[in-house]
Parts: C-alpha cells; sequence; structure tokens
C-alpha cells in the first residue's frame, strides 16, 4: 500500500503552521514529515517534534549524501526533508504531509510528480503586515523585508494544484481539510485501501 504526499506551502507569516496543527488534530492518520533545520532552537521547541536541528556542517554533509527531498536555505538557515523518513512513511501507507516553502515544493514535484501541492494565501498584503507585526519578535527593517519576499513567494501560486485564501481561519481550515479528504476518495485510492472489501462486494454470489 502507498500513502499520499501532500504539501503545503505559504509565504511568511500566512498562517500554514496554524492551519496545519489544526488540519492534524480534525484528520487521522496523516504524518507530518518533520524538518532537519540548522537555526537556532526557540523557546518551548523540542528536537525531533518541532524540528530535527542541527549544525550546518552536519546538514550539509547530508546534503552531499543526497539525503534530503529537499532542502532550501532561507533567511540564513537551512531547512530540509530528510527522503528516507518520507518514503517509509509512505510505503507504509501512511499519508504525508510536507510544511515547506515554494522551493522545496518544487524540488519535491521532481522527486513525486503525483504529489499534491497547495498554496496558502493571505487575503490581503495589510494583513500579512499586520501578522508579521503582532509576532513582536523582529524590527521593522526585518519585517519590511520578510514582507518584501512574502510579494515574491506568492507568485509562485500559479505552480500549485490548489490555492487556499486564509481570510477566515475556520474556513479555510475546512477547505484544507477537504482537499485531504477528497483525494483520499479517488477511485484508485478507495481500491488500494479497500480492496479486499470491495472485491467482496462485486463478486456475484454462487
Amino acid at each position: 500500500m502507498s500513502g499520499l504526499l501532500f504539501v503545503v506551502s505559504a509565504a511568511s507569516g500566512t498562517g500554514k503552521t496554524s492551519l496545519v496543527k489544526a488540519l492534524l488534530d480534525r484528520v487521522s492518520n496523516l504524518h507530518v514529515s518533520v524538518s532537519h533545520t540548522t537555526r537556532p532552537q526557540r523557546p518551548g521547541e523540542l528536537n525531533g517534534v518541532h524540528y530535527h536541528f542541527t549544525d550546518k556542517d552536519t546538514f550539509l554533509s547530508q546534503v552531499n549524501a543526497g539525503g534530503f527531498i529537499e532542502y532550501a536555505e532561507v533567511f540564513g538557515n537551512y531547512y530540509g526533508t530528510s527522503e528516507a523518513t518520507v518514503r517509509q512513511q509512505l510505503e507504509q501507507g501512511h499519508d504525508v504531509l510536507l510544511e515547506i516553502d515554494w522551493q522545496g515544493a518544487e524540488q519535491v514535484r521532481r522527486l513525486f510528480p503525483d504529489s499534491i501541492q497547495i498554496f496558502i494565501l493571505p487575503p490581503s498584503q495589510y494583513d500579512l503586515r499586520q501578522r508579521l507585526s503582532n509576532r513582536g519578535t523582529d524590527s521593522v527593517d526585518v519585517i519590511e523585508h520578510r514582507l518584501s519576499c512574502a510579494v515574491e513567494d506568492m507568485q509562485q501560486y500559479v505552480n500549485f494544484d490548489y490555492v487556499i485564501i486564509n481570510d477566515d481561519f475556520n474556513k479555510a481550515l475546512h477547505e484544507l481539510s477537504s482537499v485531504i479528504i477528497s483525494k483520499r476518495l479517488t477511485t484508485a485510492q478507495q481500491t488500494n485501501r479497500h480492496r479486499e472489501l470491495i472485491q467482496a462486494l462485486i463478486t456475484p454470489n454462487e
């Protein structure tokens, strides 16, 4: 049995992480692949839960060994997704979700052309600036730089299969959940997951 691979991407400050967290509470048998990163561990974060925290030299060694499906440098820090872990989960029949940026999604498309890719957009640039400002951790210059980068990132939405506008959180969550569920209900997936049941249903009684 092979699971489905979902990719969720968005510009910084769009609410992607909150949506994914709520999605996991709503949809069963959906595994988020924990990324590796070289960025410092923040208060409250757990190694192996939020990220696999590693140093730059170790990370780059894994890159050279071909150990990542995708990796990218974002604001001076590296992020990557372990290929071996994802393939193992898919082979076990688990649906896997990658929460990554658009560069990573592009790399995933090359290795997994059947992956289902979803892009989250904010309702406006004004809302995005407010969300970035409300974090209270960055200077005005950093916020403006992040907003400029976000506008460039959002131009990539055309390369994704689905686009969700995160204006109303509950509505966006419902739409995100609907994408996951609809893909699970395709004839190919249902045949794969319920082969014995379907075969019994369509076999004439003697």
